[in-house]
């Protein structure tokens, strides 16, 4: 599994309960996988910008098909205000229909990223 850096949002993260979001986008073409790369890209540098985003790292396995996000939110409000976006629903659209989009998420009393990574993973297999 590839792993982007963490990419930190508007707020900064420190010791209080948190969200944290996890999607799976599993492609039915390997030809899709380096649009939808790049529009994640482009949705990830305005992380610094979300209301309530703490942060979020990119995550990829190419020779699966599958891409996704592990983000970290103060609250569902912040993630739904994303969710909500008009860039973020212009691409779930554009992708709608070229494969599997599956999420999940969870609280967390403090952001420890070595357990969110793990149970992400975990989440992934």
């Amino acid at each position: 599994m590839l792993r982007s850096s963490w990419t930190p949002g508007e707020v900064p993260v420190h010791d209080a309960p948190v969200l944290v979001s996890v999607t799976d986008f599993r492609l039915d073409r390997l030809r899709d996988l380096p649009g939808v790369h790049r529009e994640a890209r482009r949705l990830a540098a305005h992380w610094p910008e979300l209301a309530g985003a703490y942060g979020m790292w990119l995550w990829a396995v190419p020779t699966a098909r599958r891409c996704g996000a592990v983000a970290v939110w103060r609250d569902t409000a912040a993630l739904h205000g994303f969710v909500g976006l008009p860039a973020h629903t212009a691409v779930m659209r554009a992708y709608r229909g070229r494969g599997t989009l599956r999420s999940t998420t969870w609280h967390a009393d403090v952001f420890d990223p070595d357990a969110v990574w793990a149970r992400a993973r975990a989440e992934l297999s």
